[in-house]
């Protein structure tokens, strides 16, 4: 998940960057998107340590809401989880659409730690040990509590329940699947959108993903660069990150990462002519392709997302007062995801393998730091997830889609829709083939068909749930 954190205060791309999903810092744009429809924030006196009966302590929590499609008393509440990113408003994504339909009003919650909600100034890894993901859906569950009675109070009304429903993307699709299995009668049901809730050490499956969506003409060419590049490296290897922009990285892993991730933001999120068109071209005009591939990372990677290329160096994220630490400490500590060059065929460096995640989580965050992915699967139950009324949605292109459940649990009524040819949350997104791109921003958005099948799917699962499940006045969850 290593792709899931860099892009914050991208301008140009619209981008308020957390993700996604997930161990990349790709990813950490899976829960952030470019246009608010409220940006107006709140705040809750949320509870430190929910596991300790002596620790008291509080720190503020921010949120927004958003009412306007509100059915007022008895409407739906939508909880959009914010995951590994700040927060900075409720987006104008498909969502909101579902909330015009279904008369709902709109919450969401910013993760513990990032953005604004953070309980400490230091990002000390002492101070991290209250960063997790069951200490996250603790949070999600006493909000839920509180907004439920500030609703009533608003209404001037006792004891009334509205029929809640949660939603999220990546690692936030993870939490919202989670959130219905470990509180049931605190919601009607979730839509997890790619969401990863099966942790993985060597997360050899995502570089495959990328190989196979970029197609075998472009797959050979980065094959190809990376050869090429790993061949410079050790042979000038200064003029090489000089060439990419890229000096900063003086250790080859870091530098190797960066390259894969500027490769893979295509390919997740579904715009891989961005890449292989130009890679193509370069290949069969003869032209260098590692100055071709240099020209890509610089102009659409670090460019067009406003990548901070120090952040890929294990010094900036020793940093106790930088956010990219965050992210970084979850996945070494709870779900790895760490995206390893497969044993043979693959796009990335074999310099980017286990040790090289390892080593960076020891660098990072001291002696004792290991990702425990076994306990987090066996709390959570991996794709073996025993949770009821949980909708999966996956992207076919979608390299994070391996770590999600693809295969319906016939004792579960968890529904699983696959969507073809989508990349990574393509169907919460605003625009389905430019996921970045906010709902009706673009004149040039469309709603692919496999997207609007996955949707008219989710809208007849919420639906169905939402009428079965406790209503103003009723109470049956």
């Amino acid at each position: 998940m290593r792709s899931l954190l860099v892009f914050i205060g991208s301008l140009l791309m619209i981008i308020n960057i957390c993700n996604g999903l997930l161990t990349s810092r790709i990813d950490r744009m899976s829960s952030s998107s470019s246009n608010y429809i409220t940006k107006d924030a709140f705040w809750y006196n949320q509870t430190l340590d929910h596991f300790s009966p002596y620790d008291h302590r509080k720190f503020q929590q921010r949120y927004y809401e958003y009412l306007d499609s509100f059915r007022i008393p008895d409407g739906p509440i939508f909880l959009v989880i914010c995951g590994e990113s700040a927060c900075g408003g409720i987006s104008n994504d498909y969502v909101t659409v579902l909330a015009k339909k279904f008369g709902a009003a709109v919450v969401t919650l910013e993760h513990r730690y990032y953005g604004k909600s953070s309980p400490f100034k230091s990002l000390t890894t002492e101070n991290l040990k209250f960063l997790s993901s069951k200490q996250a859906l603790f949070d999600l569950a006493a909000f839920r509590q509180f907004y439920q009675e500030s609703l009533n109070l608003k209404l001037n009304r006792t004891d009334i329940e509205n029929p809640w429903f949660v939603f999220g993307i990546s690692y936030a699709g993870a939490l919202s699947a989670w959130f219905r299995l470990k509180f049931p009668h605190l919601t009607c049901g979730s839509v997890a959108s790619s969401g990863v809730v099966n942790a993985i050490l060597d997360y050899y499956q995502y570089d495959q993903q990328i190989g196979e969506s970029a197609g075998p003409e472009c797959k050979a060419i980065l094959q190809e660069v990376t050869q090429l590049v790993e061949n410079r490296l050790a042979s000038d290897g200064e003029a090489l990150r000089t060439e990419f922009g890229a000096s900063v990285l003086n250790i080859d892993g870091d530098f190797m990462y960066f390259l894969a991730d500027a490769a893979a933001v295509a390919i997740q999120y579904g715009n891989p002519d961005k890449l292989c068109i130009p890679m193509t071209e370069a290949n069969n005009t003869g032209k260098d392709l590692v100055s071709a591939y240099a020209k890509y990372v610089k102009e659409y990677y670090v460019g067009g997302f406003g990548v901070d290329i120090e952040s890929y160096t294990q010094e900036y994220l020793k940093n106790t007062e930088s956010g990219d630490r965050l992210w970084w400490f979850q996945v070494c500590t709870e779900f790895a995801f760490f995206q390893v060059a497969p044993s043979n065929d693959s796009t990335r460096s074999s310099k980017i393998d286990l040790s090289y995640h390892l080593d960076l989580c020891k660098s990072v965050f001291g002696e004792g730091v290991y990702p425990v992915v076994n306990s987090t699967n066996l709390y959570y139950g991996g794709t073996d997830i025993a949770g009821s009324k949980i909708v999966f949605t996956n992207g076919s292109q979608d390299p994070w889609r391996h770590a999600s459940k693809q295969v319906s649990s016939p004792d579960m009524p968890a529904y699983i829709v696959t969507c073809n040819n989508c990349a990574h949350g393509s169907d919460l997104r605003g625009c389905p083939q430019s996921p970045l791109v906010p709902e009706g921003s673009s004149k040039n958005c469309s709603s692919p068909e496999a997207v609007n099948k996955v949707r008219e799917q989710m809208i007849e699962q919420i639906d169905l749930w939402l009428s079965q499940c406790h209503t103003a006045g009723r109470s049956s969850m």
